[in-house]
């Protein structure tokens, strides 16, 4: 989708719509009282008539508005404006935007970043409408014939030329974390036989042809096995798809510079292995590769706006599968780390591939360390579908993440990593046990891969609630991409700030 930030004279611009905004009791934005006064109250009548309330949601669609080369205006509902967040924002640009394409709109000027709300600056709001615009516009098609959304192109009204500047920055990060978003999106969306491990690997090589400041490397079988990751390789032991070790090194900051490593949980298929999964809704474990997928996007985001940092990403693959000669429950295996593993369930194969990798990390002496993953279920319990869940070992490096969430919308909500779980991993047999019974599921996972990172600043994000919506709705949300890029673009000072 095209978006574009102006300055735009309402009175004579020829577009098939411009849309202005409507607060709770009816409060009309600066543009929409501009047009008010150009239509000699036009608006005023039909808000005295009960037309249109301001509720978030409710819209109106007026033609041939008197004073106004524009063939259509429509009236956004926007709600209490000293209620708006980030979420409702959003939603109200969404609606703004399906509600154009429903109409057969290709183009139009959106007016809505005239609004005075205390928790989002203007630059703020343009960039959160420049990515709900962008994630409306996404459609999966590239598997089935379907018709591609008709609102195209937005020009996002600013009134104030003196923010201009900001506000195209803003542009500009709304695009980019679009991009990767959708890119995650599209990973995702991909069915288990098409995006395999090897599928994967070739994505990520691609993207190294497209950037020059990314090099990727892609690590086989035996490479795997000459540096030790028997936690990774006994989960892949099972499938006939090949396991893959993926690298993509950005480079955009100073040679000698210690990067950010991003680690993303890559099991392609999740069928439980011999634990396997009951039948009901298996098809989404295609959906159990979002943390590979968001972290990859995330990679894109940085590419696009060329951050002046190093960042690494990290992406063991795999497919986990119930064949004669996959792991067993029961079976011990042997860490990249030298610290054993029994294996009581086959289907907490996350962590078994997340260890070797966070291992792996120290080789880059990294500033920190943020792996992401569909890791458990019992994150879904926990927080539902809103916030990922956080745990680290650096309280330091929580707050960033936290912070970072809460002032791009896409949240987390720290859960306890405490030593009073660790407990719960005990092993007979082993150094510890990959399961750790049925309480707090989420932080003993943590716990498990808390073990990994004794020399790394570490955190954890489980996003086993926010990477994809099911039933109706079924899809990948390509998050933590927003939060990922939020992260990063604050560790590069404040010339990212909007």
């Amino acid at each position: 989708m095209e978006i574009s930030v102006k300055t735009v004279n309402i009175e004579s611009a020829k577009t098939p719509c411009i849309v202005v905004a409507v607060a709770d009791k009816r409060k009309l934005s600066e543009s929409a009282q501009h047009i008010d006064t150009l239509s000699n109250g036009y608006i005023s009548k039909l808000l005295r008539r009960g037309d249109i309330s301001g509720a978030i949601g409710d819209e109106l669609m007026l033609h041939n508005v008197p004073g106004l080369k524009a063939e259509r205006v429509l009236l956004a509902g926007c709600g209490k404006l000293n209620e708006m967040t980030h979420q409702r924002y959003t939603n109200v640009v969404t609606n703004i935007s399906s509600t154009l394409s429903k109409a057969n709109i290709k183009s139009a000027i959106v007016s809505m970043a005239d609004l005075t709300i205390k928790n989002l600056s203007t630059s703020m709001q343009i960039r959160l409408a420049t990515e709900a615009l962008q994630q409306n516009d996404y459609r999966f098609s590239e598997l089935k014939s379907d018709s591609a959304a008709s609102f195209k192109k937005a020009v996002l009204h600013l009134a104030d030329k003196r923010a201009m500047k900001k506000a195209k920055l803003a542009v500009e990060i709304g695009n980019a974390i679009g991009i990767g978003r959708n890119t995650a999106r599209d990973l995702g969306n991909l069915p288990g036989n098409i995006c395999t491990p090897t599928y994967l690997a070739k994505q990520a090589s691609q993207y190294d042809k497209r950037y020059n400041k990314l090099k990727t490397t892609i690590l086989n079988q035996k490479e795997m096995e000459k540096l030790g990751m028997g936690s990774l390789l006994s989960v892949s032991k099972g499938s006939r798809t090949p396991p893959k070790f993926i690298v993509m090194q950005y480079n955009g900051g100073k040679k000698a510079e210690q990067p950010y490593v991003l680690v993303g949980k890559g099991v392609t298929f999740d069928s439980g292995g011999i634990s396997i999964k009951p039948g009901a809704a298996m098809d989404e474990m295609k959906y159990d590769m979002c943390g590979a997928a968001g972290v990859m996007g995330t990679m894109v985001t940085v590419n696009e706006l060329k951050l002046p940092i190093n960042v690494v990403a990290i992406v063991p693959s795999v497919e986990n599968m119930p064949d004669g000669a996959a792991t067993k429950p029961g079976d011990v295996v042997t860490s990249m780390s030298g610290q054993t593993i029994e294996v009581l369930n086959t289907d907490a194969e996350g962590r078994l591939i997340l260890c070797d990798a966070l291992t792996y990390s120290e080789k880059f002496k990294p500033k920190a360390v943020i792996d992401v993953a569909t890791l458990t279920g019992a994150c879904v319990i926990a927080l539902g579908a809103h916030p990922a869940g956080l745990l680290s070992n650096q309280q330091k490096l929580a707050d960033q993440i936290l912070a970072a969430g809460t002032q791009c919308g896409d949240r987390a909500w720290q859960m306890p990593l405490w030593d009073d779980y660790q407990d719960q991993l005990k092993s007979n047999f082993a150094d510890m046990a990959n399961i750790g019974g049925r309480e707090a599921g989420t932080i003993t996972a943590a716990c498990f891969l808390s073990r990994f990172t004794k020399k790394l600043n570490w955190a954890h994000l489980d996003i086993a609630g926010v990477a994809w919506y099911g039933g109706a709705k079924k899809g990948a949300t390509g998050r933590p991409v927003p939060l990922l890029t939020q992260y990063l673009m604050e560790r590069c000072g404040k010339q990212y700030s909007v």
